[in-house]
């Protein structure tokens, strides 16, 4: 016994020893950002590698006393909102999207599919500008009048609500389910938006959770278009670029210490859906 353990852990080590190496690279750059929110400038150029004496004066910068005054939980809260309700509507957008394109016919069903896959290739940094044009010809660029202060403008949301992600991920995850519920579903007489809601959701949790993480997370780092909108209350994104300017200078210290902050709540919900985010991912029958 003791030699079969000692073969096999002979065997083994390399293999645990690259995944450490692989898990150090990694976190390398969250350690070297825990290790700056402690240090000043001059700590930081000095090329010092132990944790500094600046922590408590960072935290105070990142917690109010930002050039423009603002608190970092107030750009967090309203990337919250925001991330939020667009990985709703996207998941609501997706689910229609999947319905259709699995369990309808029409024609040029694949054609339509075809282009959804190629909008894939187009980063949003293409369309930005005619999509500000539109946006604000519709005027959604600031708060609607009808909607309280607190709520992001709709431009700031509605726009993303069309997901090719999605869709290409619940056409795959609703094909791989059996032809059979389509066929009882039609026979008892349930109307499309009925078999969604009571027999297509019940057995999407897993990628519908893999669909919010991934959702939630790209409108929490969203950047360009807020920073062109401007919207009254601004994303945590753009916030953090303010941390860099306290103290009428060039600062390091608050940066990562709001950058290590801001990245607390993606990673809640990454592990709080960490299971269905795997199994969703799987796109295969085995859910």
């Amino acid at each position: 016994m003791k030699t079969a353990r000692a073969t096999l852990h002979r065997r083994t080590w390399p293999t645990h020893l690259m995944l450490v190496l692989v898990v150090l690279v990694l976190c390398g750059p969250v350690l070297y950002a825990l290790l700056v929110s402690t240090q000043s400038n001059a700590d930081l150029f000095g090329d010092r590698l132990l944790p500094g004496d600046r922590l408590d004066e960072n935290w105070s910068v990142v917690m109010g006393d930002a050039p423009t005054g603002r608190h970092l939980w107030t750009y967090m809260r309203a990337s919250l909102l925001v991330s939020t309700i667009i990985a709703l509507g996207k998941i609501i957008t997706a689910l229609l999207a999947g319905l259709a394109f699995v369990y309808f016919r029409f024609p040029g069903k694949w054609a339509v599919f075809g282009f959804v896959l190629v909008t894939l290739l187009m980063p949003t940094e293409i369309t930005v500008l005619a999509l500000f044009r539109q946006v604000s010809e519709l005027g959604w660029d600031d708060t609607a009048t009808w909607l309280p202060g607190w709520m992001p403008p709709l431009g700031l949301t509605i726009p993303f609500f069309a997901s090719a992600t999605g869709a290409f991920l619940f056409r795959q995850h609703f094909a791989n389910l059996p032809a059979d519920l389509a066929e009882a579903a039609q026979i008892d007489g349930v109307r499309p938006l009925q078999f969604l809601w009571r027999i297509l959701i019940p057995l999407s949790w897993n990628a519908i959770g893999a669909l919010a993480v991934i959702q939630f997370i790209y409108g929490w780092n969203m950047y360009v278009w807020p920073r062109l909108l401007q919207p009254r209350n601004q994303l945590v994104q753009v916030g953090l670029a303010t941390l860099s300017q306290a103290d009428q200078g060039q600062v390091y210290g608050p940066l990562m210490l709001g950058a290590v902050v801001a990245s607390l709540p993606p990673m809640v919900v990454f592990l709080v859906l960490q299971k269905p985010f795997m199994k969703g991912m799987a796109l295969s029958r085995d859910k």
